[in-house]
């Protein structure tokens, strides 16, 4: 993530000032300790609020200080433009403007709790007076700071989502007819399609927020998806025409598998419209198991499709009180100890983030996340936890570790695909998006486990993988159907769920199963379908599949044969599993949601089930451990190959590592990260890893 002509070779750093924290009179010094700390980038929030304090008048002194003491100590900023902070004369003003939901709830201003500045959630930019006084401030922003020698880049619309509640004003409906009828072509299409057949005027079309109606619930949470993303396109294109020569970046919450319906968090199409995409990740808010943090930088790093990312945001000190927390462990990220932050840097950069900052360089003296996230103490201080990452600052950017940090995680193992059409529709029927959600997120844990390194493949990105993992496809589009057919018709290997395209295009059930002509291409048709979570959730119902019983979980789909064969039983007898060859292609369908049953219960039957896919789809896995809750990845650079074996256990693990021969040959393994030997025979890799800790080997 290169920025303008204060490149760095890996950037590090954090969020620093949140008007009015940290004092003023800390700053200068705080930038002395940071530089000779290794960090190099601060990125500061620029809140409309905090700026413009009346029509037209700005108050940039505290920004302009920053900017000078930036480049006086060599540490780029990072502007993170906060136009949702809307000033408070802009709420009288704009009076008519606000946000708005289902129910007429009109927002106000309030105080953010991760600033504690008033301003907070803004106003809907789909009214024109808004939108102009906003771009106005992005406007006379980017002209203030663009050739300021203290300047990095632009980090824009912040952790890039939406409210859920919001905005169901007139203007929004507006923009959701104009989206309607650019989609359709008229309101007679609309009307047939919604099964609304009243319609006699555009003014009668309203934004639903019932979730009876599939149809237009699909097209409003479309919708709201597609109007965000042309809004911080936005930004995008008004901050680069402004100013072409710094980086823009952006960073979510990795959250397109649970957070795309509710709130429009999409990382796909989020790190598709900057330079460099980013996620923040907080283990006390997410939960410290190994598994959750790997599969959120996996994600960001898919969705960016090769282009540079960065944990945006990570945490660097404890977090006091907030609901996410209450109830859990002290060592569950509540409490990070030196080690832990350690292990948090050291994974993410395993997972092939080429950028660090935390939330907070000292955490915030107001406001309830008080005392939260900085690796620095409240008066500015060094730490324990602030040395680990002075430790990990210096070693990225020191002339001697450039090979590692330009060489890249390889491609997965293989792909678990992403759905977006099946989250929106699990949203409709129940309200969240959890069922689609914990069973994907389960997928990839069955295969975690095994030491898979499993990449989330968006369904548009299918043709760049050899072997796929299709979780509950309860949605497919006729054209998404029409992928997965090409996809296995190509050679391709594909192992699904059960139900696969039991939905169809707006929601529409499909009457034969499998769904979108997809029967002759699993070699089954369905018998039929049981949709009983509640009563599949204690795992009694099992199917056999080659070994121990798995258990079922969300539905259960039976099938009877059409060209496949049966590999699997439920314990009725009843036919579970099938598999089939399909021109060069072979297909693999199991009536159920296996990750859904992993994920709550991760029981030896269900691990061996994955471990089994494995074997059945022919992978032959990158990395081989004997050692279980160790990681493993392989980077690779034109020039070099790297090993790295991370244990987020707090005892050391004496580890062996086979690397497949298809990575050429080595006979030794040099150390780069924590001086710890190792010894190579044979492609196997022995080494004893520290505990919260990792290796970081130089095959040669």
């Amino acid at each position: 993530m290169s920025q303008g002509s204060m490149a760095v070779q890996f950037p590090y750093g954090a969020v620093y000032f949140r008007k009015s924290n940290p004092p003023r009179e800390d700053w200068k010094r705080d930038y002395h300790q940071a530089a000779a700390d290794g960090m190099n980038t601060f990125r500061h929030w620029f809140m409309w609020s905090a700026i413009e304090t009346a029509p037209g008048t700005y108050d940039w002194s505290d920004y302009d200080e920053h900017l000078d003491l930036a480049a006086e100590h060599g540490i780029r900023t990072i502007i993170a433009e906060h136009i949702t902070f809307a000033p408070e004369w802009a709420y009288r003003r704009f009076a008519g403007c606000e946000l708005r939901s289902h129910d007429g709830h009109v927002a106000t201003s309030l105080v953010s709790p991760s600033s504690a500045v008033g301003g907070h959630p803004g106003l809907c930019l789909d009214h024109a007076p808004v939108r102009e006084a906003a771009e106005q401030f992005l406007r006379t922003l980017v002209e203030r700071y663009r050739d300021h020698p203290g300047l990095g880049g632009y980090d824009l619309w912040n952790e890039c989502n939406i409210p859920s509640e919001y905005c169901y004003c007139e203007q929004t409906a507006d923009e959701f007819r104009k989206w309607l009828e650019q989609r359709y072509g008229s309101l007679s299409v609309v009307a047939q399609t919604w099964r609304r057949y009243s319609l006699a005027d555009w003014a009668d079309v309203r934004p639903p927020h019932d979730r009876t109606g599939y149809p237009e619930m699909l097209d409003w949470l479309q919708f709201r998806i597609e109007h965000a993303y042309a809004r911080f396109r936005w930004r995008v294109e008004l901050v680069r025409s402004l100013d072409p020569d710094h980086t823009i970046t952006a960073h979510g919450i990795a959250a397109s598998l649970n957070w795309l319906a509710e709130n429009a968090a999409d990382d796909w199409r989020s790190a598709a419209e900057v330079d460099s995409y980013g996620l923040t990740w907080v283990v006390a808010r997410k939960g410290s198991e190994p598994w959750r943090q790997w599969s959120a930088i996996d994600l960001v790093r898919n969705a960016s499709r090769g282009k540079p990312f960065w944990h945006a945001e990570m945490q660097g000190g404890p977090l006091w009180l907030q609901p996410q927390v209450i109830g859990r462990p002290r060592d569950d990220g509540r409490i990070a100890a030196p080690e832990d932050v350690r292990l948090w840097n050291l994974v993410s950069l395993a997972g092939g983030a080429r950028g660090l900052m935390y939330l907070r360089w000292r955490p915030l003296l107001d406001g309830p996340l008080f005392d939260a996230f900085g690796p620095y103490s409240p008066a500015g201080q060094p730490t324990e936890r602030s040395a680990q990452a002075s430790r990990v600052a210096k070693w990225a950017n020191a002339a001697e570790q450039a090979d590692v940090v330009r060489a890249m995680p390889i491609k997965g193992d293989l792909g678990i695909v992403v759905v977006p059409d099946t989250q929106l529709l699990t949203y409709i029927q129940r309200g969240d998006a959890a069922a689609y959600t914990n069973n994907i997120w389960g997928a990839y844990q069955g295969f975690f486990d095994h030491n898979v390194q499993a990449d989330y493949v968006h369904i548009d990105d299918i043709d760049n993988y050899a072997v796929l993992y299709l979780p509950m496809p309860l949605m497919l589009t006729s054209d998404q159907a029409a992928a997965v057919r090409r996809f296995v018709a190509n050679g391709g290997t594909l192992i699904s769920e059960g139900c696969p395209g039991f939905f169809t295009d707006h929601g529409h059930m499909c009457p034969e199963q499998p769904g979108s002509r997809l029967a002759e291409l699993f070699g089954a048709t369905g018998v039929d379908v049981e949709f009983t979570p509640d009563l599949l959730e204690h795992g009694e119902d099992r199917f056999v599949m080659g070994g121990a019983p798995v258990p079922c979980a969300i539905y259960r789909q039976r099938y009877e044969l059409a060209g496949g064969q049966a590999v699997g039983r439920y314990l009725d007898g009843s036919i579970a599993a099938v598999e089939h060859r399909n021109g060069s292609g072979r297909t693999l369908l199991v009536g159920t949601c296996v990750g859904a049953a992993y994920a709550s219960a991760p029981e030896p039957a269900t691990r061996a089930f994955f471990a089994g896919l494995l074997s059945w789809a022919g992978v032959d896995q990158h990395v081989v451990l004997d050692e279980p809750g160790v990681v493993a990845r392989i980077h690779q650079s034109e020039e070099r190959r790297f090993l790295w074996v991370t244990n987020a256990a707090r005892a050391p693990r004496r580890v062996r590592a086979r690397v497949n021969a298809r990575f050429g040959a080595f006979s030794s393994a040099l150390d780069r990260w924590g001086g710890t030997p190792a010894t190579v025979r044979d492609g196997l890799v022995e080494i004893e890893v520290p505990g919260r800790d990792a290796a970081i080997l130089e095959l040669r």
